[in-house]
């Protein structure tokens, strides 16, 4: 049976999630609402519509969040072309195929993004497949994603991995039934990351990737 790797992207292999802060938090204010960052912080990792859902609530008048997506999407892009990869993140991507995992990549960046997030990493002989929002009727932190992920690496939950930096990857990998490991990268703090489901927690790519033989990884993931 093939084991999986499974990563999430923004704020586990690349430091972006203030880059996304910025751009929804000036989405939000072009738009007229006043939405503090703590707030966005802690709802990155949700696919668009749910992040919006999520700030600005269920009652919300709904007919302004496409022009809402459209601006983060704008405001977001004009940083394609310098997006920072986390330490040591291809390497990371690296190890884990030479030692036999099917790495997958689980985000909700899409199209354009997700071609720059790609670029950035520099790991693509070492990514196996990549799983969206896009593909599933509901994103993180439900489990949909990350049974998609299993599917494309033809791979069993009791014999995947999932990494994360947020509490939505937490719950969607403990959902799906695979042990979750956190990233403290994203800024979540790992009491949260762990009441969320993390069975391990490292600071960043470069940790794992030194502890690699101590953690889930290099055990069995059940």
């Amino acid at each position: 049976m093939n084991r999986a790797a499974l990563f999430d992207v923004d704020g586990t292999l690349a430091d972006t999630n203030h880059l996304h802060v910025v751009s929804w938090w000036e989405a939000f204010r072009q738009a007229g609402h006043d939405v503090a960052m703590h707030d966005i912080h802690r709802a990155i990792g949700l696919p668009g519509e749910d992040l919006l859902a999520h700030l600005l609530g269920e009652d919300r008048d709904t007919g302004g969040d496409d022009a809402l997506s459209a601006a983060h999407a704008t405001l977001y892009g004009t940083y394609f072309d310098r997006l920072p990869p986390l330490d040591a993140a291809a390497e990371l991507l690296r190890a884990l195929d030479r030692r036999g995992w099917r790495v997958v990549l689980v985000t909700s960046a899409k199209d354009a993004e997700l071609d720059a997030l790609r670029r950035a990493i520099g790991a693509d002989d070492a990514i196996t497949a990549t799983a969206t929002s896009e593909d599933v009727s509901e994103g993180k932190p439900a489990p949909d994603q990350v049974h998609h992920a299993l599917g494309l690496a033809d791979a069993a939950a009791r014999d995947a991995v999932f990494v994360g930096d947020t509490v939505w990857d937490m719950r969607a990998g403990s959902r799906a039934d695979v042990a979750c490991v956190g990233l403290l990268c994203g800024g979540i703090p790992r009491r949260d990351l762990e009441e969320a489901g993390a069975r391990a927690v490292y600071r960043h790519p470069a940790d794992l990737l030194a502890h690699l033989d101590d953690s889930p990884f290099g055990k069995d993931p059940r």
